[in-house]
């Protein structure tokens, strides 16, 4: 199965957010298989994960290098990736630096569809959440300029509402 196949599954077997789902379906209907990668330059799907201590309420955002916002870790789909949700943890283990990391049963968390700077026009990101070790020890990557441990009370605080809104649908699926 491609990561297209496997990308279209998992959306359509996602029940929250009907709206946007379908429009992320229709979106891969488009455009095929090229929907997927970064080169679509009418958006494509990424994949990303909020990694989540639950043991200790936080969750670990990075201050994104080039966006300077903090977010969850994420990003492109790669060539190599045999699923939509091992994207997701690849991107999640890359950014973080922390290894054992496992995704939250369920599927994805949330959907959010973000524009970005061109030539490309959107991202359609698929959310899941990664569970972090009790002895989670993160990791600067070159994408990052920083990562740190939030509380989940914390989050509004330092970054913006898609990534509250996460924080809040994994708390409520936890």
């Amino acid at each position: 199965m491609s990561l297209y196949d496997d990308t279209v599954l998992v959306l359509k077997g996602y029940e929250d957010q009907p709206e946007l789902r379908q429009a992320y379906l229709d979106h891969l209907a488009a455009h095929g298989d090229d929907g997927m990668w970064k080169s679509c330059t009418d958006g494509h799907v990424t994949a990303s994960a909020l990694v989540v201590d639950p043991s200790r309420g936080r969750v670990l955002l990075t201050l994104h290098k080039k966006l300077r916002m903090w977010l969850q870790m994420g990003g492109h789909c790669e060539p190599g990736d045999a699923t939509l949700a091992a994207a997701a943890l690849r991107e999640a283990t890359e950014e973080s630096g922390v290894p054992g990391l496992t995704l939250l049963a369920g599927g994805p968390v949330r959907l959010d569809r973000h524009p970005i700077p061109g030539p490309c026009t959107q991202h359609l990101d698929v959310q899941y959440a990664a569970l972090a070790p009790a002895d989670a020890v993160e990791a600067i990557s070159d994408e990052s300029m920083d990562l740190r441990w939030f509380a989940y009370d914390e989050v509004a605080g330092v970054a913006d509402e898609s990534v509250v809104r996460l924080v809040e649908a994994t708390r409520t699926r936890l």
